[in-house]
């Protein structure tokens, strides 16, 4: 049985990693951008990346009632998971993209403020949430994300995430609030 703490065998990071692009000074001059596209494009790394969660969370302990996604990229990745999971997805949207009464939580960045929504029922009290999203930075949306769903009465079971940048802090922070992660990539260096 897998704990969560478990990390990915290491073939699985370094491969997944070797089709990770970094683009220099995006958005900004000294900026490391790490671009997942490249992992999405190739159907046989795509599926290695969704089988890789996938199998972790099969396990019995780690099983999710619900997968939710982050607000774009974890849409792509909580989506394809939920469903291999055969359990419902949810996703949290950058405010002003939902239709029904929702529950807002606004964050700070490091220029400024962001708010995320989601549907007021979008999860059930006691539901078991999986949180993902494309990568942790400083885990200020994660954290958002934790908190609507802890609102509403879920539990969020873990964070979870392709890359982890942990010289920006978000991944320690995410974890000294009690909230257990599972990444696949770390870059040192932003």
């Amino acid at each position: 049985m897998l704990s969560a703490s478990a990390s990915p065998p290491a073939a699985i990071t370094e491969y997944l990693r070797s089709h990770i692009r970094t683009v220099p000074d995006w958005p900004a001059p000294g900026v490391q951008f790490r671009d997942i596209t490249p992992l999405l494009q190739n159907p046989r790394v795509f599926r290695v990346l969704i089988d890789a969660f996938v199998h972790r969370y099969m396990t019995p302990a780690l099983r999710p009632d619900v997968v939710a996604g982050l607000d774009a990229r974890g849409f792509i990745l909580g989506s394809v998971v939920a469903y291999e999971l055969n359990v419902g997805f949810v996703p949290i949207r950058k405010k002003g993209k939902l239709p029904f009464t929702t529950v807002e939580e606004t964050y700070e960045l490091e220029y400024g403020s962001a708010t995320v929504e989601l549907h007021a029922d979008a999860v059930k009290p006691g539901d078991r949430v999986l949180l993902i999203d494309d990568l942790i930075a400083t885990g200020g949306t994660m954290m958002a994300g934790r908190r609507l769903l802890e609102r509403l009465g879920a539990e969020v079971t873990e964070g979870a995430a392709i890359v982890d940048l942990p010289e920006l802090g978000g991944s320690a922070r995410l974890r000294e609030s009690g909230l257990p992660l599972f990444t696949l990539v770390e870059f040192d260096g932003h």
